[in-house]
């Protein structure tokens, strides 16, 4: 065997003993990870359902225009471009999800989309005058 083999061969058993070695301390990070207690133990999430996914960016759009405080800064704040990129996103998850949704999930998303719709309309002429 030539030096050049040599060295290949061993070069390429290093590189499985360093990939060897990075996979054990994944395990191991992970196997930590699991024991340690968690911090918000008792949190539960809840499970991903549309109308919650709907609701969440509802609550977002709501948010942006004003109507409750920004929960990182229990301050209100207006961001009227945001908010329409949310109505706007909601918007288009009406016409994607199209005959797709339930009717209790059609109507929920409607009228949130028209309750925010509305709002933003309301925030814009208040901006014109």
């Amino acid at each position: 065997m030539d030096e050049m083999s040599r060295s290949a061969d061993h070069g390429s058993a290093s590189d499985s003993r360093s990939q060897k070695k990075v996979d054990e301390d994944w395990k191991q990070s992970v196997e930590k990870e699991k024991a340690t207690p968690k911090e918000k133990a008792g949190f539960v999430p809840p499970v991903p359902d549309f109308k919650f996914f709907v609701t969440t960016l509802a609550m977002q759009a709501s948010i942006a225009l004003g109507h409750m405080p920004n929960p990182l800064t229990d301050k209100v704040e207006e961001d009227l471009i945001q908010a329409k990129f949310l109505i706007d996103t909601l918007g288009m998850l009406k016409e994607k999800t199209g005959n797709n949704l339930s009717n209790e999930e059609t109507e929920l998303l409607e009228n949130l989309l028209y309750e925010l719709r509305v709002a933003y309309l309301e925030k814009e002429k208040g901006k014109a005058k």
